[in-house]
């Protein structure tokens, strides 16, 4: 009798747990808020990553979440490197193991105080691995946790180490095939994220020459949120998109200065059903090729 009692509340409790595990999917997409946070903090198969200052993580920072850098998910590439671009896809999945993930796992980034691009590109690099359908941000971030009367902590966690099966996803366009697409007219849309003054070439910042690549349409990146860091409505995107003249049967291509405002770009436009892709090495590739155009007028194209 105590073997079938034992047996039968073993199963009770795995049901339970592919309960929990199912309730955690079921209500969550790619933004969550801090009340839906707050509810499912201690759900064991989520996994809270801190986007920001290492120092102000330290300080405070949600209970249970691990640090993580862009660095630690970037390298540099060629003879003259370029920054943040995305590494192999093994020394991703062994990151990204350390911090206890598995495919089951529920992962929730959130930025601390205001690094909302870092943690889009956080969010695109998960995309690139396949697991994007898995991750979730916090809208507004550790200010809107805060700010709904929820606790912070500075204990550092860790988790078990996790196993990854991952699906390398074609997200990122390349130089030459970009070219391709703009020499030869093909029907895709190119967004430049960065502020209107580089956009329109008035200031060129640290890039050898200001201005855009040719066809590029400016959606700034500050534009997609609002002014407390949160994500604008769907409708709000769409208005942006629309206004821009992105088309939903064309392709997306997103750019910055390196890939990190991009992010959020990419973020707006995947949320919104666009098929999109990031021009990783950003203008930064762009504009030290002498050979390549770049228009420097605010005109639309």
């Amino acid at each position: 009798m105590r073997v079938v009692l034992f047996s039968c509340l073993l199963v009770l409790l795995v049901n339970t747990a592919i309960l929990a595990t199912a309730e955690t999917r079921k209500d969550t997409g790619p933004i969550v808020s801090a009340e839906w946070l707050a509810e499912h903090l201690n759900d064991k198969n989520v996994v809270l990553l801190h986007i920001g200052r290492k120092q102000e993580f330290d300080k405070e920072h949600i209970a249970g979440a691990q640090y993580i850098s862009t660095r630690d998910v970037s390298t540099t590439r060629d003879e003259n490197p370029l920054t943040l671009e995305l590494p192999a896809v093994e020394k991703l999945k062994a990151v990204f193991e350390g911090f206890g993930i598995r495919n089951d796992t529920r992962i929730v980034l959130y930025w601390g105080k205001d690094w909302v691009t870092p943690t889009t590109r956080i969010f695109f690099t998960l995309d690139y691995m396949g697991l994007a359908d898995n991750v979730s941000i916090l809208d507004g971030g550790m200010p809107a946790w805060k700010s709904s009367g929820n606790t912070t902590s500075a204990k550092i966690s860790s988790r078990p180490k996790g196993k990854l099966t991952v699906k390398r996803k074609d997200l990122v366009i390349k130089q030459p095939a970009l070219v391709d697409a703009i020499l030869n007219n093909k029907p895709i849309t190119i967004i430049d994220a960065r502020t209107e003054k580089y956009f329109t070439g008035a200031e060129k910042g640290a890039m050898p020459r200001a201005g855009h690549i040719p066809n590029a349409q400016n959606i700034p990146y500050s534009s997609i949120v609002t002014d407390d860091l949160k994500f604008r409505s769907v409708s709000e995107l769409q208005k942006l998109f629309d206004q821009a003249g992105v088309k939903k049967d064309r392709p997306v291509v997103t750019y910055c200065h390196i890939g990190q405002q991009a992010s959020l770009a990419y973020f707006a436009a995947r949320l919104l059903g666009y098929e999109v892709r990031i021009y990783d090495g950003s203008f930064q590739e762009w504009s030290r090729s002498k050979e390549k155009v770049i228009v420097e007028d605010s005109a639309k194209q």
